[in-house]
């Protein structure tokens, strides 16, 4: 596996893993709720953030990462790589090449909280809603050495 930046033309790849990924993560989720978030993510979120994906050998996109101003925004993998080290591997990069030192994470997403903490997060806020003002609890985590 190896992390190389995403052109906008894989956009849409991106959006059917981050769909993919949500679905089997966010179970606090309704069909209504994930079909609302997809338009901004392709339309505002994914051209507003540099974008990272980890892809096979083979040219295949694992997952992704976006990062705005120092902060995680976004990082998402397809389900069936889970746990096999491209989060760590995106999560790493956007630390060491973009200096990445915070991320929101959606309090209910347990195995998102437990992945971060194992890599140096810690919670030093917490939002009753999410970005959008849903009731979505937020995890507001920092680096802890940083």
């Amino acid at each position: 596996m190896r992390i190389r930046p995403v052109h906008p033309s894989e956009y849409e790849q991106l959006v059917c893993i981050w769909e993919a990924s949500v679905k089997e993560t966010h179970d606090f989720l309704t069909p209504s709720d994930i079909q609302e978030l997809r338009a901004p993510l392709l339309e505002e979120w994914l051209p507003a953030v540099t974008l990272k994906a980890c892809v096979s050998k083979d040219g295949l996109i694992l997952g992704f990462s976006g990062v705005h101003s120092r902060k995680l925004e976004m990082l998402f993998l397809a389900p069936d790589v889970r746990g096999q080290g491209a989060g760590r591997l995106l999560l790493e990069d956007a630390i060491v090449n973009m200096s990445v030192r915070s991320v929101d994470v959606n309090e209910q997403n347990e195995q998102a909280v437990g992945f971060y903490k194992h890599m140096g997060f810690e919670v030093f806020d917490r939002s009753p809603v999410d970005s959008q003002g849903k009731p979505f609890p937020l995890l507001h985590m920092r680096l802890s050495n940083g």
